[in-house]
């Protein structure tokens, strides 16, 4: 089966390494071109050209602030991702819930020894 391009999906489109970051600079803030070129050390060109990846599939959103392009992050976006992941939750779930109950073994065996070693 062929690769989807990656302006196809949010999948595609999130699973770039650049694009990833851009998107966690923009959950924290809106930013222009120039001010995510200075926090993540990228060309100008990059930025440019992952912005327009991460806008074909509506991750973010631009506006224009005067002169400036301002962009934001649109959260709604991810959903599909989320909806996904969901399907994986109950598998992280049960083995959080067994790595507790190695623990509470680990932390009784540890108090047993120490009050046996007290005596």
């Amino acid at each position: 089966m062929p690769r989807a391009a990656t302006t196809s999906d949010v999948f595609n489109a999130v699973a770039e390494p650049c694009r990833r970051e851009i998107l966690g600079a923009l959950a924290v803030e809106e930013c222009s071109v120039g001010d995510l070129v200075g926090s993540l050390q990228l060309s100008q060109p990059v930025v440019s050209k992952h912005l327009a990846v991460l806008r074909a599939v509506r991750l973010v959103d631009v506006r224009n602030d005067g002169r400036r392009r301002v962009y934001r992050l649109v959260p709604t976006a991810l959903l599909p991702m989320e909806e996904w992941l969901a399907g994986f939750r109950h598998l992280w779930s049960a083995r959080l819930d067994r790595f507790d109950d190695v623990l509470a073994e680990l932390r009784d065996d540890h108090d047993r020894r120490t009050a046996e070693s007290d005596r």
